[in-house]
């Protein structure tokens, strides 16, 4: 995949641009702000963007507000947004938009590697990565909705935020296909998502919902 990295460490940012090469990816740029990751985007058109949410010059929001520049400028382009803190209005806004190709994952998700090139290639294919604690802190908005589900529902739902298709559901929780899709009528039924078809845009239906 051709990807393009935003980050304002230095050391983080060659570290990352490294790894990406050794794995077979092309970075074909690499800055430290959000203007010139934009500027980036428009020259290059990558396959997906890896950006901090936190960059100069006020170090507050500037990656987050040109992530979602490229998603309404770009909706091709994935984006894959770092933080290095759970922020949840920021993953509001990120995640209940209407493009696929979308994660946020937690900094420390970064040095486990397999995970983070797994996020990277469901993203750059069109699919969703989402970082369990940043699903986890979600879900705690919706302490009444979510009181109707059972337990097993819970951790389906959860797993369905996090990315994961019903195939791997069931492999992750040693059930059959067949329960899981049961499950996950149920989910939606009970949370008031119905007529949802598609991986992804599932996963953005739940996060919209529970960013409502």
């Amino acid at each position: 995949m051709r990807v393009i990295l935003a980050e304002d460490s230095t050391l983080l940012r060659e570290g990352l641009a490294r790894l990406l090469a050794e794995e077979g990816h092309e970075v074909v740029a690499a800055v430290g702000d959000g203007g010139a990751l934009v500027s980036a985007v428009a020259a290059h058109r990558p396959d997906v963007v890896v950006a901090d949410v936190r960059m100069p010059p006020t170090n507050t929001d500037e990656g987050l507000r040109a992530a979602l520049e490229i998603r309404r400028c770009w909706p091709a382009v994935g984006v894959l947004v770092l933080s290095q803190y759970v922020e949840k209005r920021y993953a509001v806004d990120l995640l209940t938009g209407p493009s696929d190709g979308v994660g946020y994952l937690l900094k420390d998700r970064v040095v486990r590697v397999d995970e983070f090139l797994d996020a990277l290639h469901r993203v750059g294919s069109g699919g969703a990565a989402f970082d369990p604690e940043v699903v986890r802190q979600l879900l705690s908005r919706t302490t009444r909705e979510i009181g109707a589900l059972t337990p097993r529902e819970r951790e389906v739902l959860s797993a369905m935020a996090e990315g994961c298709t019903n195939a791997t559901i069931a492999a992750r929780l040693h059930v059959s296909l067949s329960a899981v899709e049961k499950h996950v009528a149920s989910v939606f039924d009970k949370l008031g998502l119905s007529g949802v078809d598609g991986y992804s845009r599932r996963v953005l239906a739940v996060l919209r919902y529970l960013g409502s």
